[in-house]
């Protein structure tokens, strides 16, 4: 439990960015679902799914890019290694 609290303190702009996507997906995807089936409980359901998934793919797609532009950045500070090597 404490690495799932310490992931959501390290991740919580990125948690509030998810759910704040993920309610308005679900708002359109009840939109959308109630236009074509005019079922109210089916676009319920469809609305609930379908944005859930997508608020968990949404998540680890916002991690990878944020690792690939960590990757991407030129190392402009010297590491903490470096500065702790002798030069010769």
């Amino acid at each position: 439990m404490t690495r799932i609290r310490r992931a959501a303190r390290q991740n919580k702009a990125m948690l509030m960015k998810t759910g704040s996507y993920y309610i308005v997906h679900i708002c359109v995807a009840a939109l959308v679902a109630y236009a074509v089936t005019g079922n109210l409980w089916a676009s319920l359901t469809l609305s609930l799914l379908e944005p859930t998934v997508q608020a968990v793919a949404f998540f680890f797609h916002e991690k990878a890019w944020e690792r690939a532009g960590r990757k991407a950045m030129p190392d402009a500070l010297p590491t903490e290694e470096a500065l702790l090597t002798p030069s010769r």
